[in-house]
């Protein structure tokens, strides 16, 4: 079971869109991920974000580099960026994507 929380204990159910860059030589990248009207803003507990937790049978994998994104004062999206530093972290991340992918039918589309 791969999931994605916001607060400890607590899956969002919202699936995001994920955007990949990685470098020429392939041992570091940025995920990028866009959760539109996401549960945890649904909820209004804003100040239970401390991050965006990936967890799945092998761990957890944690960025604190997450954002709201508002529109006229109101929440909208949650914007969180997990930076990859090294090809092992890489490696483990996508274990981490395909799995979550699989659960949720997500698909991988390259850019031209």
């Amino acid at each position: 079971m791969a999931s994605i929380q916001f607060s400890k204990g607590t899956d969002e159910k919202v699936v995001p869109d994920v955007r990949l860059t990685r470098s020429r030589s392939g041992d570091q990248g940025t995920a990028t991920f866009t959760f539109v009207n996401p549960d945890i803003l649904q909820e209004g507990n804003t100040d239970g974000i401390t991050g965006m937790y990936m967890i799945d049978e092998e761990g957890e994998i944690v960025t604190r580099e997450v954002r709201g994104k508002f529109v006229n004062g109101k929440p909208e999206a949650v914007e969180a960026v997990y930076l990859i530093k090294t090809s092992q972290e890489w490696d483990r991340f996508m274990r981490f994507m395909n799995r979550y992918a699989e659960e949720n039918g997500l698909g991988l589309s390259k850019s031209e």
